[in-house]
């Protein structure tokens, strides 16, 4: 199984967009979150996909401070990492990882792993990412423990927090 990591632009970010929805409806079970009055998984009265798209764009018109990677297996575009630096994290800290997602069929299979081994040795610095802590998450817990214990030999933090009205589990490292 070959796994790629593509920082994406202009030319290709359609991928990215077209995954996206779908990622919104894998957390939103997590979340609690419902989609809006046109069955649409945003909080503003997006009425369209295609307007969903151009809420995303600002990832791929900001080089060198965003970094939205896609996850590609076999040829396949199997998932995505957006990670923000720069003015687009908080103080303190160097990179983020704002989203990560790994369709189902690619699941379980340690891709999300080794594409996040990647980019972090991709970016070296203060990182932070944060996750749910709701009960129905242990999914993604056990992986951002697995992933970061693993990658920083567990020289890592973490921190319950309320982020958004929500409960959330901070992990920070540096690499």
């Amino acid at each position: 199984m070959k796994i790629e990591i593509k920082l994406t632009d202009n030319t290709n970010c359609f991928i990215i967009k077209n995954m996206y929805p779908l990622y919104l409806h894998d957390i939103s079970g997590i979340h609690g979150i419902l989609p809006n009055e046109y069955g649409i998984f945003e909080e503003e009265p997006i009425r369209t996909l295609a307007e969903q798209y151009d809420i995303q764009q600002v990832w791929f018109e900001n080089p060198n401070v965003l970094y939205p990677y896609l996850i590609v297996v076999d040829n396949i575009p199997a998932g995505f990492c957006l990670v923000g630096s720069g003015k687009y994290v908080a103080k303190g800290v160097d990179y983020f990882v704002y989203e990560t997602f790994l369709l189902s069929p690619f699941r379980g299979k340690s891709i999300a792993y080794q594409a996040m081994i990647e980019i972090f040795e991709k970016h070296h610095g203060k990182w932070s990412l944060f996750t749910h802590l709701a009960e129905n998450n242990i999914r993604a817990k056990t992986f951002w423990y697995k992933t970061i214990g693993g990658y920083t030999e567990n020289q890592y933090t973490t921190e319950e927090k309320i982020i958004d009205e929500m409960f959330k589990l901070v992990f920070r490292f540096d690499n």
